[in-house]
């Protein structure tokens, strides 16, 4: 039986672990950290449960469409829960507005807000739903091989979709700058600024407004335990607090890890860790792509991370809440243009508990803060604390409430703590961003050019960061690796 030594164990290490294992491998996952499931780690502190990664739980077709790879529903594994609303959006004129969670309601509060405007996002989302449904049956599933991938029988006509932006198709049709914020949000789980993100992946929008938002009860961890124990029962063994040091090589071809100092033999390497540290584990002879070509690269944010615990119940907020009360142009421009710390930040902030009571004390409230940053800055322990005392304020500004006396419990995390728990490149908290010249093909591959087997998957490879990208990563490499690896060496031997 072939061995793959599989590098990290965020979720497209998790999926392809699935996959490997189901189709006969020896599947080894080696994990730097203490638990399983990368940047979608448990913090467990006074009581409360934060989830120290990713918050939202969208496209939960793709959650469903893994799940039932191995015979199961999702339901077998945790509970969802639809959010009704779906998000607060709080606006610099301090008014705010509850996102419905029925396409119907949102029509109506759009064409309350600027007339004339429901017909339009009526037009524009049966626009999203195609895009959508032609991503997910055409282009993400496929290895990112080459530029035929994007042009098929539905896209050849829709290529001028590759050419414009999210930006200037929301700006066509919609006047309002509170709409325009609502419908340029979703783009930001792709790591660009709408300007700059081709239309067709305004498909997100078909995944905010139609699919809606979910929450997993429990919190987003439960889906790393669900995977963990599914790739348990396929036959996946984890290696905790293993840090590989190496990817040994001979004559061209990877031969296995070099794990907390100690030779690791396997015929297969998965690396789902970060790209370029993953590279930094070779001989520079084998390394396919240059220090030159990683600081070309448009990189998603990193963040500013807070983990909060309030000792009462907050009111006027809802489960996620997006500030757009400063100028989302003045700090998209210091993330991506200056490359400095923004002085009026946007943020999100998150409130589990007032979902699920299971993650904060009785009574109490479980919260979680972030604020996009550039990644690469000098990180700041102090800069920490002025932007927590920044948000809490206008967190009180805008609900009405002390909040400030009433934290119990605090921790930050950003760049330095990406870089350190992650390897994470200059500390970027999702991986590269999909622009025009980031998309399919256009992005690192799956596959080593230097390397003979030796693979990868995750947020900086095909299709792109966020979680259910990722699960789609770890499906499709490692249906690379059994058909163009396994095969290729005599499948029949397994």
């Amino acid at each position: 039986m072939k061995k793959v030594n599989i590098i990290g164990s965020g979720f497209s290490s998790l999926s392809a672990a699935c996959y490997l294992a189901q189709s006969g491998l020896d599947v080894h996952v080696y994990e730097k950290n203490d638990q399983p499931g990368g940047r979608a780690r448990l913090l467990e502190a006074h009581g409360f449960r934060f989830d120290m990664g990713p918050s939202w739980y969208w496209m939960p077709d793709v959650f469903d469409r893994f799940f039932e790879d191995f015979g199961y529903t999702t339901s077998e594994f945790y509970n969802l829960i639809r959010l009704t609303p779906a998000y607060k959006v709080f606006f610099e004129d301090f008014s705010n507005v509850e996102l419905p969670s029925s396409v119907s309601e949102i029509c109506d509060f759009f064409e309350a807000e600027e007339p004339g405007s429901s017909q339009k996002l009526k037009a524009f989302l049966k626009k999203a739903q195609f895009n959508y449904e032609t991503a997910m049956q055409d282009l993400v599933y496929k290895p990112g091989a080459s530029v035929g991938e994007l042009i098929t029988p539905k896209t050849i006509t829709r290529l001028g979709q590759f050419f414009t932006t999210i930006r200037s198709t929301v700006r066509s049709d919609f006047k309002s700058s509170k709409l325009i914020q609502i419908l340029e949000f979703p783009v930001l789980f792709l790591g660009a600024k709408p300007e700059n993100t081709p239309a067709f992946y305004n498909f997100m929008n078909y995944a905010d407004l139609v699919l809606g938002t979910w929450y997993p009860e429990g919190g987003m961890h439960q889906i790393v335990r669900a995977m963990v124990k599914l790739a348990k029962q396929l036959g996946v063994q984890f290696h905790m607090n293993a840090s590989v040091d190496e990817i040994v090589v001979e004559d061209g071809k990877a031969k296995g890890l070099r794990v907390n100092g100690e030779l690791v033999p396997g015929d297969l390497i998965l690396s789902g860790a970060d790209y370029h540290h993953t590279e930094q584990l070779l001989n520079p002879k084998y390394r396919s792509f240059s220090d030159k070509y990683w600081q070309s690269r448009t990189f998603a944010p990193s963040a500013l991370i807070f983990y909060l615990g309030f000792d009462k119940k907050l009111k006027n907020l809802r489960h996620h809440n997006l500030f757009f009360d400063e100028d989302f142009d003045i700090h998209a421009r210091a993330i991506y243009d200056h490359i400095k710390w923004p002085e009026n930040p946007l943020f999100y902030a998150s409130f589990p508990s007032m979902t699920d009571s299971t993650v904060a004390p009785e009574g109490q409230e479980n919260g979680f803060i972030l604020i996009p940053l550039a990644p690469g800055l000098k990180d700041d322990k102090q800069l920490h604390q002025n932007y927590r005392d920044l948000v809490i304020k206008r967190l009180e500004q805008h609900t009405g409430q002390k909040i400030a006396d009433h934290i119990v419990y605090s921790r930050s995390y950003c760049v330095n703590d990406f870089q350190k728990d992650y390897n994470s490149y200059k500390g970027n908290a999702y991986g590269m961003a999909n622009t025009l010249r980031q998309t399919g093909f256009l992005r690192p591959g799956i596959r080593s050019k230097k390397v003979e087997n030796l693979f990868f998957t995750g947020q900086l490879t095909v299709p792109g960061p966020g979680v259910p990208p990722a699960l789609i990563s770890g499906k499709i490499s490692s249906e690379l690796i059994i058909k163009e690896a396994i095969q290729s060496h005599s499948y029949a031997s397994i």
